[in-house]
């Protein structure tokens, strides 16, 4: 990467500006779900679906997804 702005590419400056705004915006907005309690019916789902991925019952290899969408 370049080392000033004058040396850097269109791209470059832009994925910095980029970086910066999301920093910033995270730290205006926060968390929107921080401090919120997640429901036990949810958890146990979360939970039992977590299992079933562990166990090869759920999900999908990301190599097969990226083949299937041609992203090889």
């Amino acid at each position: 990467m370049a080392t000033t702005v004058a040396e850097m590419s269109a791209r470059e400056l832009q994925q910095i500006v980029e970086a910066a705004v999301e920093r910033k915006l995270a730290e205006f907005l926060g968390d929107p779900d921080q401090g919120l309690r997640v429901r036990k019916a949810l958890r146990d789902r979360l939970l039992r679906q977590r299992q079933a991925v562990a166990a090869g019952e759920r999900g999908e290899a990301l190599q097969d997804v990226a083949k299937r969408l041609g992203l090889e």
